[in-house]
Formats: C-alpha cells, structure tokens, sequence
C-alpha cells in the first residue's frame, strides 16, 4: 500500500492533466446536452437529452472528486508516511558482567635453576625500545559494488561520505557529509531511478540549517523504492532558490537481507 502512495505522488501531474481533459470534455457534452433540451419539443428526445446531461454531470462530479483524492494523498498522506517511515529508534544495553579476576596459579617450587647468562638487557633489550603504533584502518561505511559509475561530487562545499558511491543499501541509514554555501538557503536530498521515472525526485522535506563540518545530514530509508541502481544527490540552494552546488554517487537498493534464524538448542542427554 505504501509504495502504490508514493507512485501516485510520483505520477499526480499526469493524472491532474488527465482529469483536467476528463472535466472539460464532460463540461463539454453536459452544455451540449442542455442546449438539445432547449431546442427540442418531442418528448423521447427530452428524455435522451436529460439523460446525456445526468451522465455527463455525474461524469464531471466524479473527476472532480478524483483529482482531489489524488491531491489529498500527494499533499497529506504520502508527507505523513515519509515522515513517519524516517524516525528510527536506537536502543542501547549495556552489559554487566562483573569484575573480570584472571586466575594466576602459584609458582611450583622444584628447585629448578634458569641460566640468565644468555639475556642481555640494557639498550639493546627489545622492552626497552619504542614500538610504532600501526594507524588504525577506517571502519568501512558498507558493501561497495565495484565497477560502480563514478561519483560527480567536484564541490568542496557539498560532499557525502555515507552513503559512498557504489553502496549496498537495504535498511535506514544516516546521510553523513558536509552542505553549506554563501547565502544559504536549504539544502535536500534527491534520488533518480527506476522507481522515480529516470527524474530526479525529491525525497522528504528541505534541511535549513547548513552542516558545514562532516556530519549528519539526515536520513535514507530505501524500503519506498524497487531494488536497483539509483542516483543519490545532495543538492545546496542559495537565497535565489537556485542550485549552486551538488554532490551525486550511485547506490544500489537491495531487499532487506535475511538474518539467520538458530535451529534450537541441544539438550544435555
């Protein structure tokens, strides 16, 4: 059902067009079968003509009707589930285990002698040199498919770091990078593919605040579209409400994967 929303705000131009050619056409047979009852006498023709004009208005009532069904879900319901789908709540256990004690056993008295004459200390003991510390590698944002379509993201001033370009998202994410420029106005998120019609569509609200250090941007959650390869974009407007800056990198929306489930667990005989 959600997803049926959301490909009716996708396509609601077409269907206002649609029904705006539907009224005047129904406008249209609905004049013309009130000018026949004026001009007629006969009472068969009467008859067909008051019945040509209640289909028409009946016609018309239900295009009307029709155009602000469409209006109310691309207005009100498709707003009110996107925003509903984007809270995410995070629930954090911390676990007690108590005061973690290594058993240390007592030394064995046998009177063995150890020969210390082949242990060198000093400057050339090993413990007493310092060690590099290897640098630590960064926690990958995800899985990366390769051979993915390069990013367009050339703007200092507009980046993103998750999702990075070619990542595998199936689940809610956090939309981390930087969005700010002179004369800041807003800044949203786009996304382009199969389930958009090959257009950029705008996804949730417009972000008035600018991030101007790597942060969160705010949130991407990939269960409104069919699984594919997709253009995502974080688009920067200034005080004219014109686009001055970008970022783009390419995702691809997978279902949801799978958590094994445990077969039980085995008794003590």
């Amino acid at each position: 059902m959600t997803n049926v929303v959301f490909f009716i705000e996708q396509i609601a131009t077409g269907l206002y067009i649609f029904a705006a050619v539907g009224i005047l056409f129904m406008f249209f047979r609905w004049s013309r079968a009130n000018a026949e009852l004026r001009a007629t006498y006969y009472e068969l023709e009467r008859d067909i003509a008051r019945f040509r004009r209640a289909n028409a208005l009946t016609a018309l009532v239900l295009l009307v009707e029709f155009a602000l069904f469409v209006l109310g879900i691309q207005r009100v319901v498709a707003p009110t589930l996107r925003e509903t789908s984007s809270v995410s709540v995070s629930v954090v256990l911390a676990a007690n285990d108590g005061d973690f004690r290594t058993f240390t056993p007592n030394p064995i008295d046998s009177g063995i002698q150890i020969d210390a004459s082949g242990v060198i200390l000093g400057e050339q003991n090993p413990a007493d040199l310092i060690q590099p510390t290897p640098t630590l590698t960064p926690t990958p944002v995800g899985t990366i498919i390769p051979n993915s379509p390069p990013a367009e993201c050339n703007d200092e001033r507009v980046q993103l770091q998750i999702p990075a370009n070619g990542m595998l998202v199936f689940e809610p994410i956090p939309v981390v990078g930087i969005a700010t420029v002179e004369n800041f106005a807003y800044y949203r998120f786009e996304l382009r593919g199969e389930s958009t019609t090959g257009n950029f569509a705008t996804l949730e609200r417009d972000y008035t605040e600018p991030v101007a250090e790597l942060g969160e941007l705010g949130q991407f959650v990939p269960a409104f579209y069919q699984p594919g390869l997709y253009q995502f974009r974080v688009s920067v407007f200034d005080l004219t409400n014109a686009m001055v800056a970008a970022c783009t990198v390419n995702i691809y929306i997978s279902e949801p994967i799978p958590t094994a489930t445990p077969l039980g667990t085995q008794s003590a005989p």
